[in-house]
C-alpha cells in the first residue's frame, strides 16, 4: 500500500537527533524522500543511511546546515531539490535553548536564540519556496513550541523566539494564500519530550528524577516521546491536513488546558 505521503519529497532541519530524526524516520516509513540538514553533518549521515537501509538508497540524503547563515540555506536547498527531484516540504526543527532571567541572560546568547530559532525560519522558508512552488501541494512545519504559548520567569529567548516562530508560521500562511499557492504553513508547540534538550536537566538530577519533575508538571503524567511529535508532522506533511495552514497544533499533555 503506498504511504500517507507517499511522492513527498521532504527537508528536514535539525535531522542528526531528536525530533529531526524521528520526522524523517516517520516521513520516510510513509513513502516520503527526506534530506537532514544538520550543523552535525555526520550525525545527519548515520540517520540517513540508517533510513536507506530500512526503505532503500535514495530514500534518504543529509546536507551540512548552519542555519544561521543564508549562503548554507541556499546551498543545501540547492542540492537538496537535485537529490529528491525537487522539495515539497519543509520542516523548520532546529533550535535551541539558554537558561537565564531577563536580568541575567546575556546579549549574546539572546541573540543566538533568536537567530537560531526565529532566523532559521524566515531563511528556510524565503529560498525554500523557490523549489516548493514547482511541487505543490505544499506543507511547511514550523516547530514551535509551548513555551512560545505560555511564558516562564526564566527562559525570556525561548518564549519570545518561540512566539515568533508561532506569529511567522502564520503570516506565511497569508502570504502563501495571497498569492496563490498550495502550499500551507502550520506550527507545532510541543511540551517537554524526550530528546536530547532534557540533557542537562538530566546530568543535573538524573535521568529518572529528572523526567518525573517534568512529569509532574504534565497534566497527563509523563513527558512526551518524539513520535508524539512525528505523528503531527506526517499529518501536516500530508494531503490529509489540505484545508489546514496558519494554524497550531499544541501536543502539551494539557499544560495549555489549565
Amino acid at each position: 500500500m503506498p504511504g500517507r505521503v507517499a511522492g513527498k519529497k521532504a527537508f528536514i532541519t535539525g535531522g542528526a537527533q531528536g525530533l529531526g530524526a524521528a520526522m524523517a524516520r516517520k516521513l520516510a516509513a510513509e513513502g516520503a524522500k527526506v534530506s537532514l540538514a544538520d550543523i552535525n553533518l555526520d550525525g545527519a549521515k548515520a540517520v540517513a543511511a540508517e533510513i536507506n537501509a530500512e526503505h532503500g538508497e535514495g530514500a534518504a540524503f543529509a546536507f551540512p546546515l548552519d542555519v544561521t547563515k543564508e549562503e548554507q540555506w541556499v546551498f543545501a536547498l540547492e542540492e537538496a531539490d537535485e537529490a529528491m527531484g525537487g522539495i515539497s516540504v519543509l520542516v523548520n526543527n532546529a533550535g535551541i535553548s539558554r537558561g537565564g532571567d531577563i536580568e541575567s541572560l546575556t546579549l549574546e546568547d539572546w541573540k543566538t536564540v533568536m537567530s537560531v530559532n526565529v532566523d532559521s525560519v524566515f531563511l528556510g522558508t524565503k529560498h525554500a519556496l523557490k523549489y516548493m512552488r514547482a511541487h505543490q501541494p505544499g506543507s511547511i512545519v514550523n516547530i514551535s513550541s509551548i513555551a512560545g504559548l505560555i511564558a516562564a520567569h526564566n527562559s525570556p529567548s525561548y518564549n519570545a523566539s518561540k512566539a515568533a516562530v508561532w506569529l511567522l508560521s502564520k503570516g506565511i500562511a497569508l502570504h502563501c494564500a495571497k498569492q496563490g499557492l498550495d502550499i500551507r504553513s502550520n506550527s507545532i508547540h510541543p511540551t517537554f519530550i524526550d530528546t536530547p534538550i532534557l540533557d542537562p536537566l538530566r546530568q543535573r538530577f538524573g535521568k529518572e528524577e529528572a523526567e518525573a519533575k517534568l512529569g509532574r508538571q504534565v497534566p497527563l503524567g509523563h513527558i512526551g516521546e518524539p513520535d508524539d511529535i512525528a505523528n503531527a508532522c506526517l499529518y501536516l506533511a500530508s494531503d490529509e491536513s489540505k484545508f489546514m495552514t496558519g494554524a497550531e497544533l499544541k501536543l502539551d499533555g494539557g499544560i495549555s488546558a489549565m
